[in-house]
């Protein structure tokens, strides 16, 4: 069997699914889980890119403590980032391909205030994410999401120790 996927410069056309879905005990995912997810994967892929790039772009004797820092958070982010894809893709839903609004820094102290308030935005959405798969009976979702949020709490932990001052 062949699959006819198809590539635009914003998004990826899968086949359609049918109209009964996945096998979700028989319930569709709602609109509002879907766009939760999406958003999820819009700053997954934002962050995993800006501390890539903060990872390449870092200056002085500082910013090599923390390089690999930027580097390791940046690969856990692009993974959430794929399961949550999954996730949406097996749920009836299109992963978006844009990411939000990036923020690289000009210098080591921005650049971790910045990671720091997008970690803390991501928890606060994964709360409300695993808030409404609860409500909807998808476990799944929810059980993906408390591992990501646990993750996301330790990359804020990271970034807010990274902040502290000797």
């Amino acid at each position: 069997m062949h699959l006819c996927v198809r590539i635009h410069p914003d998004r990826i056309e899968f086949p359609q699914r049918t109209k009964e879905g996945p096998p979700m005990a028989g319930k569709k995912p709602s609109a509002e889980l879907l766009d939760l997810l999406n958003q999820a994967i819009a700053r997954e892929i934002q962050v995993s890119v800006q501390y890539m790039w903060q990872h390449v772009l870092w200056k002085g004797v500082k910013g090599y403590a923390v390089k690999d820092a930027f580097k390791m958070t940046a690969i856990s982010e692009m993974k959430h980032a794929e399961a949550i894809a999954e996730r949406l893709n097996y749920l009836g839903g299109i992963p978006t391909t844009k990411p939000t609004p990036i923020f690289i820094g000009t210098t080591l102290k921005q650049m971790i205030e910045t990671d720091k308030k997008d970690e803390e935005e991501a928890i606060k959405m994964y709360k409300k994410i695993i808030l409404v798969a609860r409500k909807e009976g998808d476990e799944t979702t929810e059980f993906l999401f408390n591992k990501i949020l646990s993750d996301e709490e330790e990359h804020h932990d990271l970034f807010t120790s990274l902040l502290e001052k000797d």
